[in-house]
């Protein structure tokens, strides 16, 4: 048999990693953090990447200032998380820092997607002007989780949607996660156009108070 102290290295080791603070985490066990739907390493994740991920939307979204407004840009990075958190988390867990993919760098590309994205949605609302320059909109970088996500329902909620009522949380699988029209998700949930655009918001707003706690709790 060890010594005490050698007995003791393996719980002090244990102990210390316990203690660790999430700034202090590699990317690949931040990722796997959130996973597990760590709050602390969610806020981390906002801490360190908001800052290029509303850049990477502005990159984009500023040639057509005449169709984007402040609170379009906010909703598309709400519409990222919300990829991210959709469908059991399945987008983030493709992220794989063995790779040699740097998180920050996929972070941006999923950020540019889903605001070319959300342009080409721009044509499917009523009441926007100049949306012919929506239209105009086509992406360079080839995205292999868009047609796959799309394509998959989302059956499970996590993180900030956890505490949405059942009604809220099918919106966001009809609307958000797997992008229907308003017409379409009017029909599946029996309710108005009018109140598909409404609800929208609401939600988006609710989210961003969301995310605007966890960056300030940072």
């Amino acid at each position: 048999m060890g010594s005490p102290a050698m007995r003791n290295t393996a719980p002090v080791e244990q102990l210390t990693e316990a203690m660790r603070r999430p700034s202090e985490y590699t990317e690949g066990e931040l990722v796997a953090a959130m996973l597990v739907s760590d709050e602390l390493a969610w806020v981390e994740f906002h801490r360190r990447y908001a800052r290029l991920i509303y850049r990477c939307i502005t990159k984009i979204t500023g040639r057509f200032a005449s169709v984007m407004s402040p609170e379009d840009i906010r909703e598309v990075y709400a519409t990222l998380v919300l990829q991210l958190v959709t469908n059991d988390m399945h987008k983030l867990r493709s992220f794989d820092p063995d790779r040699g993919n740097r998180l920050g760098t996929w972070i941006g590309m999923l950020s540019i997607n889903a605001a070319y994205d959300y342009l080409r949605a721009l044509r499917r609302e009523p009441n926007r002007g100049l949306l012919s320059e929506a239209e105009l909109v086509w992406c360079e970088r080839s995205d292999p989780f868009a047609e796959v996500d799309r394509k998959q329902r989302a059956k499970v909620l996590a993180g900030m949607l956890r505490d949405f009522s059942a009604k809220d949380r099918q919106f966001v699988m009809l609307y958000f996660d797997q992008g229907l029209d308003a017409e379409e998700v009017a029909t599946r949930m029996q309710i108005s156009v009018k109140t598909v655009y409404s609800k929208k918001h609401k939600i988006r707003t609710r989210l961003e108070r969301l995310l605007q706690r966890d960056r300030l709790a940072a």
